[in-house]
Formats: structure tokens, C-alpha cells, sequence
């Protein structure tokens, strides 16, 4: 990952310890936007949705948000009526310091599930995460969030419109309870081109598409998850999101900083090893070809031998076949360990050796490519091992 993380015009952050849940260290972060700010997010699909979620949601519809409020240790999830008043109290609490309005501050959590969310330390930080805001402090805010990450996730891009540079900069958390829809992630990206919410909105979906809802660590989706895009307008550059060039050059910063984002939450998975790439082509659909992928991915049977490095083939064949694919001719179905050829015509190909095998997933990173014969669909998703530390970090999470 990249590790030059420029600043974004219009955009402060700051990090405080306030004792939530940790003890020394930071677990709670602001991200204040510049007056007039445009913003755009997109949330979990868990039905048991935090009260952060319930209530970011509800507060972007009513007003473009000023303040980012986020803390880490304690998702406010699981808590009912009494985790909607601790939400909207935090809100209350950072709004009154800063003199804005409640709905001008957008809450978001993430940690245990089930616990109350004190509003105490709340209460005790806002002023010196008021007073200690900069737009250098992306780093500080990154570690902020963390839960089990073992390490801040940070990606920046620049680009040149006329001659004016426009930054595009995000974070992100996340390391186990990573599926699509989103994950136990929370992503917040921001950039200083000029750009109002509505056509935000759209830019930020086409991007987590092949990012964020592209991932998967262990299947699990969670509660709390949200990505947020905002736009400060500061550069003084205004980009669209049709064919304009500085549209196309600010599509491809987002998708960008988005994709480098979600690479090191499989990077950084609960306990993995290996970073692996499973691409699904000649699929009658889309949808085909992500049922297969996430089959494999989420396969416990395939996942333990990526962390043994065992080319146990019949295991990938296994899962190909659970998929549900319907009218699936075996004969015509072709799996890969990079470029190494596992199965063809339905068995082991011809050529294939264990060696070969081996040397592949003795790498660090690499790709399962199942071709189905079927038709032109393609997809790609990100995944990674389950090792003993996957294990052990779940059993001890709340220890």
C-alpha cells in the first residue's frame, strides 16, 4: 500500500483517547467538513443495522453534514431504543461544542455488538477533538478506528485539472467480519473537487462495487458498516461524473483509493497469510459468476489448505460444483493456480504435477481462475487464509 497520504483541502481531522472501551490509546476520531460540503455513503444491508447506521442514515437525508464522529471499541448494535438515544446524545454532545446542529453530525461505531454505548466520553472529548482538528491528522484518525486491524489502512491520489491539483484521500478499518454489503468495515474518503451530493452518490457506488463489495474474509457481514465519499469543493475544481475528462480522472481516483483501501483490509484479515484473487470467467451471468467465486472463497475445506499451502485441487473442484450452477457441463470447466492448470475435462489435467502446485501456493499472493464454459461473464473477488490466528482472535475478541 501507498504511504504517502496527502491532506484534502476543506477536510480536518482529530483523535482522542476516550476510553470507550480501550485504555490508552485513541478510539475515537472527528472528520470535520467544510461549510457547504457535498456527501454521499452507502451502508450495511444487515438487518440488524446499528443505531449509528439508523441514524447517519436519517441525518444525510435531512442536512449535508458538518462532522464525521467516529468510535471504535463498541459497535452500538444489539441495544435497542437505549443505543438510538446514545447515538443521537453523542451527536447532541459533539454538535453543541462545535454550534452546529444535531443533524449536521453523522455517528458511526464499530466494535463489540450488545454492549450500551456510554455517552460520558463523549461528553468529556468534544473539545479536544475540536481543538486538536488538522488536515494532517489522517494517520492519528486511521488508528483511531482500528478494532482488530493490526495496521491503519490510508490511500491518496492526486490529479491535475488545468492546471489545479485535486486530492482524493480515504481510510479505512476492517480485518475480520468482511462480506459484501458491506463488511465490518467503515471507509471515509474525501476529496477537495467541486462536486454536488447527487452526483456523488453514483461515483461512490460504481466504486465500491469492485472494492469494498469484492472482498470477503470470512462471509460474515456486519451490523455497522458504512463507506462515506465527500467533496469539500476546496481546490476550486469542479468535476462531474459524465464523459468530461476531469470526471473520467476523478472516477478513477475514487475507484482507485477505493480498491487500494479494500486490498489491505484482505491484506490485513483476521489471522491471514495470503492474499488471494479468485476469478470466475465464461459464466452465463454475472451473478453466476459471483455465486461461484464466494463458493470458493467462503469454502472452510478451501481456505485451511491456502494456509497449508496444500494444492488439495479436489477441494476448489468440490466447491465449484456446490455453487448451484445450473446445466454446468463438468467436461467444459477449467481451474488454474495462477497459470498453472489444475483441471480440465472434468479431472485433473493432464500436464498438472504437485510441484507446480505447490510452488504457487507457497506464495504469498496469487489467483484461482475457474473458467465455466458456459458464457462471457467475469467477475474477481479479494480473499485471503483461515489460519489458528483467526481462531483465536474471534474466541478472544471480548477477553
Amino acid at each position: 500500500m501507498r504511504t504517502e497520504v496527502f491532506p484534502v483541502a476543506g477536510v480536518r481531522l482529530a483523535a482522542v483517547a476516550a476510553g470507550i472501551r480501550y485504555q490508552g490509546r485513541d478510539d475515537l476520531a472527528l472528520m470535520e467538513l467544510a461549510d457547504g460540503s457535498a456527501a454521499a455513503a452507502v451502508f450495511t444491508r444487515n438487518a440488524f443495522c446499528a443505531a449509528p447506521v439508523i441514524l447517519a442514515r436519517r441525518h444525510l437525508d435531512q442536512a449535508d453534514p458538518r462532522y464525521l464522529l467516529i468510535n471504535s471499541g463498541n459497535a452500538n448494535a444489539g441495544t435497542g431504543e437505549a443505543g438510538m438515544a446514545a447515538s443521537r446524545e453523542s451527536c447532541r454532545l459533539l454538535a453543541a461544542a462545535a454550534g452546529v446542529a444535531p443533524n449536521q453530525v453523522l455517528p458511526f461505531s464499530t466494535g463489540v455488538i450488545g454492549e450500551d454505548l456510554p455517552t460520558d466520553p463523549f461528553a468529556r472529548a468534544a473539545p479536544d477533538l475540536l481543538s486538536s482538528l488538522g488536515e494532517d491528522n489522517w494517520l492519528p484518525a486511521a488508528r483511531a478506528i482500528m478494532t482488530t486491524d493490526t495496521v491503519p489502512k490510508l490511500a491518496s491520489r492526486r490529479f491535475q485539472v488545468e492546471g489545479k491539483t485535486v486530492t482524493v484521500t480515504g481510510m479505512s478499518k476492517g480485518s475480520g467480519m468482511i462480506r459484501p454489503d458491506m463488511a465490518t468495515m467503515l471507509a471515509f474518503v474525501a476529496t477537495d473537487a467541486l462536486i454536488s451530493s447527487s452526483r456523488l452518490q453514483p461515483v461512490l457506488e460504481a466504486a465500491v462495487g469492485p472494492s469494498f463489495n469484492s472482498i470477503t474474509v470470512d462471509g460474515d457481514t456486519s451490523t455497522n458498516d458504512a463507506c462515506v465519499l465527500v467533496a469539500s469543493g476546496a481546490a476550486g475544481v469542479e468535476v462531474d461524473a459524465e464523459a468530461t475528462a476531469s470526471g473520467r480522472a476523478f472516477r478513477q481516483a475514487v475507484n482507485e483509493v477505493c480498491m487500494e483501501l479494500a486490498r489491505a483490509i484482505v491484506l490485513d484479515g483476521e489471522g491471514a497469510t495470503k492474499l488471494v484473487e479468485i476469478v470466475v470467467e465464461e459464466a452465463g451471468s454475472e451473478a453466476e459468476a459471483r455465486g461461484v467465486a464466494y463458493t470458493v472463497a467462503h469454502s472452510p475445506l478451501v481456505k485451511t489448505a491456502l494456509f497449508a499451502a496444500d494444492p488439495n485441487w479436489g477441494r476448489i473442484l468440490a466447491a465449484v460444483g456446490r455453487a448451484g450452477v445450473s446445466n454446468l457441463d463438468i467436461s467444459k470447466v477449467r481451474i488454474w493456480l495462477d497459470d498453472v492448470c489444475i483441471v480440465s475435462q472434468g479431472k485433473r489435467d493432464a500436464g498438472y504435477t504437485e510441484e507446480a502446485g505447490q510452488s504457487v501456493m507457497n506464495q504469498p499472493g496469487f489467483a484461482i481462475r475457474v473458467a465455466l464454459g458456459k458464457g462471457q461473464a467475469r467477475t474477481r473477488i479479494l480473499t485471503c487464509d483461515l489460519s489458528y490466528d483467526y481462531v483465536k482472535i474471534n474466541a478472544e475478541y471480548r477477553s
